[in-house]
């Protein structure tokens, strides 16, 4: 299968122009066109640990990102590769390389911070790259993490003087992989082998003492712990020991390398294509290259206005572009799928509602899976108000097209009625009997005709209108006829005329009622899949909750493992506020529905009137009649 987006080489996707971030918009365009699921992984570090010889194993290839072999930061800004996955073609991975953290030569740390919360807010997958060993130095170099609730907010509520509860952060953070370069030492504790998670895990442990020393120690750990819960650790050997070859490792074949420094790699690359998760935003929203590009801009163009990135604006800015192309998409599948399965004219009215019914419901669903925070059923409302203005559309096609075919096809069986009439065939003695003959075989000949469409009857009685006052004239004057033969002629004409005028008139009521029906339809498929959507949406906010509340549970247990009783009791209250938040939306699972229906049915009914009144249940009574 030939890639979504082939790219042979990175490109530079957010330029660092001393010190303001710009948006490459060629790079945006290649990001944007991506419509798979987008697993990114982002790697930051001191400038030259390596990072971007790491993406380009990733990549499967020697050289991509560029290495440098000088003391320089080589990477400027942050640069992006996007690769088809190797083991799930339905997504695609974006490999995010950024500038090197530290460089003296750009004289401003602020710029670095803002490096690495935009690869903590693009990222599903987040590595972190260091020198030798992670001690007291290196969590030093860390001082990044602990300056994230400065550089961004979750909610758009979040006051400045306060800091937000570490749950806000966990719940959209990416997974955290720190790899250690150029290792040295043994994985071993107390004279017991250890894995390199556990060696993660034990520097991670917190110094005893209330000393500012100690809690400036601290701080960088307990920002890990709180703020990526999943959590992966890799210790590299020197690639090679030759260092002629060290100086230009793009160019040096696998067989060159230390086999412990290549079967690393391979275990970090298979680490990373087996359980880097695609990017997703609270609530389990699945984010493409066009979303996370819609993203990007929202951050840099508020980092750029001296603002901090708010993930909830963002998503509300980005739910605004996607909801509104979720309509258009949802509206042009129905078009497209009536214009392929309607064969104008359709026999009946409802042969036509059945096949808008089919195809609503097909737009309905594709509008639910590509939509979201649609809170206030804006965009609903307005693809349903679509939606009923092209289904009358295609209504009046569907008679208009009737009406062209049976005028046509009447126009061709009256042709020699009309010649006769005009010879004055029928101005004879006996001459309305014969007339009456040549209007019968019209008429049955009319009724042969198949797929005349809905039209059929009101064209024919036009005809009959038109045809009548001939017919009258005739009737008057032939004297082959009694007076009192052509009374009861007349009134025979008048029973048959009144007798069409009320089936044609029961057909009227009965597409009326149809429509209606059509409507009532609508509606019930709108709330229904609307409930299915938001069902989902609780439960995976419900899994969420559960997921913060595992972590904090794991997190107070380690806190009292090393001995930490204050900073574990701290986190009781947290703990205990999510309990009975947990507890409290379980507990409401069955009567939360009914009032978000009373709001939503109430747009839906103003939309969809015939709704209302087939309903007759209520929006209420509907709502437990479906739940």
């Amino acid at each position: 299968m030939a890639s979504e987006v082939p790219m042979q080489a990175p490109i530079c996707l957010v330029e660092n122009n001393s010190g303001e971030l710009v948006v490459s918009q060629k790079a945006l365009r290649i990001l944007t066109s991506i419509t798979k699921p987008v697993v990114v992984v982002a790697i930051v570090g001191l400038y030259r640990t390596g990072k971007s010889y790491l993406l380009n194993r990733l990549a499967g290839r020697n050289k991509g990102f560029s290495l440098g072999s000088t003391i320089q930061s080589h990477t400027k800004g942050i640069w992006m590769w996007c690769i088809d996955h190797p083991t799930e073609p339905d997504y695609t991975i974006v490999l995010l390389d950024t500038e090197g953290l530290g460089d003296v030569e750009k004289g401003d740390s602020k710029n670095d911070s803002w490096i690495f919360a935009l690869a903590i807010l693009l990222s599903s997958t987040f590595v972190y790259n260091s020198m030798n060993t992670i001690n007291h130095q290196a969590l030093e170099e860390m001082q990044y993490v602990t300056e994230l609730t400065e550089r961004i907010k979750v909610k758009s509520s979040f006051n400045p003087d306060a800091e937000e509860d570490s749950a806000n952060f966990v719940s959209f953070f990416p997974d955290f992989v720190w790899t250690v370069r150029d290792f040295a030492l043994d994985l071993e504790l107390d004279g017991q082998p250890i894995t390199s998670d556990e060696y993660l895990e034990n520097a991670l442990k917190l110094s005893k003492g209330k000393n500012p020393k100690s809690q400036l120690t601290n701080h960088p750990r307990e920002c890990i712990r709180k703020f990526f819960p999943n959590r992966k650790c890799f210790t590299f050997e020197r690639p090679t020991y030759d260092k002629s070859l060290l100086s230009h490792l793009e160019d040096v074949h696998d067989s060159q390398l230390d086999p412990m420094f290549k079967h690393q790699a391979d275990q970090f690359c298979f680490h990373i294509f087996s359980n880097a998760k695609p990017k997703t935003l609270s609530g389990g929203i699945k984010i493409n290259g066009n979303r996370l590009g819609n993203l990007l801009e929202v951050y840099v163009e508020t980092i750029s206005g001296g603002d901090i990135p708010c993930l909830e604006n963002a998503v509300l800015a980005l739910a605004e572009i996607e909801n509104s192309a979720a309509v258009q998409k949802a509206t042009n599948h129905y078009v497209e799928q009536m214009v392929l399965k309607v064969d104008f004219p359709t026999e009946t009215l409802q042969d036509l509602l059945n096949l808008h019914a089919d195809c609503e419901k097909e737009a309905i669903s594709i509008f639910m899976k590509d939509s979201f925070k649609d809170d206030m059923h804006y965009f609903q409302n307005e693809l349903v108000e679509i939606l009923e203005n092209k289904k009358n559309e295609f209504i009046c096609q569907n008679e208009e097209k009737s009406i062209k075919y049976c005028q046509s096809k009447l126009s061709h069986l009256s042709e020699t009625l009309r010649e006769a009439i005009s010879r004055g065939t029928f101005s004879v003695p006996g001459g309305y009997n014969l007339f009456r003959e040549e209007k019968e075989k019209i008429l049955n000949n009319y009724d042969k005709i198949p797929r005349k469409g809905i039209k059929a009857g009101e064209v024919l009685q036009k005809f009959e209108e038109e045809m009548a006052v001939i017919e009258d004239s005739i009737l008057k004057t032939d004297e082959a006829l009694t007076d009192h033969e052509k009374t009861l002629k007349a009134e025979q004409i008048k029973r048959e005329t009144a007798k069409k005028e009320q089936k044609l008139l029961e057909q009227q009521q009965m597409e009326m009622q149809q429509k209606m029906e059509a409507q009532k339809r609508s509606y019930e498929e709108n709330i229904k899949q609307l409930k299915i959507k938001m069902e989902e949406e609780r439960n995976q906010m419900m899994r969420e909750q559960e997921m913060i509340l595992n972590h904090k549970l794991k997190e107070q247990k380690k806190l009292i493992e090393e001995g930490f009783h204050d900073k574990a009791g701290e986190m009781k209250k947290e703990i205990e506020e999510l309990q009975t938040n947990i507890e409290t939306a379980q507990s409401q699972r069955s009567s939360w529905w009914p009032p978000i229906l009373d709001t939503v049915g109430t747009g839906l009914m103003v939309l969809l009137p015939g709704a209302g009144k087939l309903l007759g249940l209520g929006i209420k009574g509907l709502g437990h009649a479906m739940s």
